[in-house]
């Protein structure tokens, strides 16, 4: 199913990651391990560092243990990882592992096989237009995670492509309208002028709550393809999303 939008009508479009531009199962098989490797040795030879104090400060505070040691810190995270549990904390110390994982060049990022050269297209397409659309990305995983995630990519880095990062942090749970209404006030782009693409319906259905514009991307084999997309319009691929010219909105 294709999905068609007027270029004069969308001046933004945010993209998930995991299950939209790429795969969950990288993430789950490989990102997820790599870091949960790694936490001990992060909480016992870096606690002080502001970011992971912080990190860890809320830890204890969601899991309702203020005198939690690391050790026990650890264990929550194993536990927060086993649940994909979507908590701040445990996405910024997995992304400050996982940035200095793909600096090291022993991660490189995943993205579904004409992603990147459609991203390309519509940022190539926005620069002719003086400006016309802009990429930005919302993920639940870490802004830090994000920047290392397009910067190394299997084509190289595509951090010229994005506009802006956001996480549960800057912007709020991606399930919650408000959040999609704080990016737009930082973005200074109207919502209904705003494209939003996910696999996730309860982020769609706070996507468009906020009025912004929608499309479900349903890759056979992720997580989430038997839930459907609801009422929103649906694409297999972003091959089947089409920023056109003229007065032809969303079909």
């Amino acid at each position: 199913m294709s999905v068609e939008f007027d270029t004069g009508s969308v001046d933004a479009v945010v993209l998930d990651i995991e299950g939209t531009t790429s795969a969950t199962g990288f993430v789950v098989d490989v990102l997820y391990p790599y870091a949960r490797e790694r936490f001990g040795s992060l909480l016992a030879s870096r606690g002080d560092e502001p970011e992971v104090a912080r990190a860890v400060a809320q830890v204890r505070e969601l899991a309702g243990e203020p005198d939690a040691d690391a050790g026990r810190v650890e264990k929550i995270l194993h536990g927060w990882v086993d649940e994909d549990r979507k908590a701040t904390p445990l996405k910024t110390l997995q992304g400050i592992l996982w940035a200095e994982g793909f600096a090291r060049g022993e991660l490189v990022s995943h993205f579904y096989p004409e992603v990147i050269g459609v991203l390309r297209g519509w940022a190539a397409d926005g620069d002719r237009d003086g400006g016309g659309v802009r990429l930005y990305v919302y993920s639940s995983g870490s802004v830090a995670a994000q920047r290392a995630w397009f910067t190394y990519s299997p084509e190289g880095s595509l951090m010229e492509l994005v506009s802006g990062f956001y996480d549960t942090e800057n912007a709020g749970p991606k399930q919650d309208p408000g959040s999609y209404r704080a990016i737009s006030a930082a973005v200074g782009v109207d919502p209904d002028r705003t494209l939003f693409l996910s696999d996730r319906l309860g982020e769609l259905d706070a996507a468009r709550d906020a009025g912004w514009r929608t499309v479900g991307v349903r890759r056979a084999g992720e997580p989430y393809f038997a839930a459907g997309v609801g009422g929103h319009p649906e694409a297999a691929a972003f091959d089947e999303i089409s920023l056109v010219s003229g007065t032809r909105s969303v079909r």
